[in-house]
């Protein structure tokens, strides 16, 4: 039996509990992309439970105790925090500096998702440059990914179905 864990990927979770899937999507209309069978043997693999919590805009501690309680797991006695991908625009961030913008609404399906289109962008630019990624959801996956390779990240929600991301190579 898997333990659900905030650093449990998606596809884990799902792979140990698939009637959770229905419950995910009823949860946030973000996690209705999880039907994609390209999205779930990709992004899923990467997606923790506290990255789609982020992505659905549901406190961590909520959709902890939902999962848990879904599966017949105890409640947890950890106390869960969000983790931020918004604030206030970083010193580095500057219009002028952006070369590069993927926008998931133009993204060919065949070409692959948005995460596909930003690594791939993101292996052209230079030191200083700034990749915009514009988004239905805030992708938190791929702003962990980024980050890992090195780059600076801050979003921004634009509207209530638009969030804009931006990296930094450094």
């Amino acid at each position: 039996m898997l333990d659900i864990t905030p650093s449990v990927t998606v596809y884990a979770l799902l792979e140990a509990y698939p009637q959770l899937e229905d419950l995910l999507i009823g949860m946030a209309p973000p996690f209705k992309k999880l039907k994609n069978p390209i999205l779930r043997k990709t992004v899923a693999r990467v997606a923790t439970i506290e990255n789609i919590a982020s992505v659905g805009s549901i406190p961590l501690d909520v959709l902890m105790g939902r999962l848990r309680e879904a599966v017949g797991l105890p409640q947890s006695a950890d106390s869960y925090s969000d983790q931020d991908y918004f604030g206030e625009s970083p010193e580095w961030f500057a219009v002028d500096k952006i070369v590069f913008v993927v926008d998931e609404k133009k993204v060919d399906a065949k070409e692959g998702k948005s995460l596909v289109a930003i690594m791939l962008a993101a292996k052209g630019v230079n030191r200083g440059d700034i990749i915009e990624l514009s988004t239905s959801f805030l992708p938190a996956p791929g702003i962990d990914i980024m980050k890992s390779k090195g780059y600076l990240a801050w979003s921004r929600r634009e509207t209530d179905d638009r969030v804009k991301s931006y990296f930094l190579k450094r």
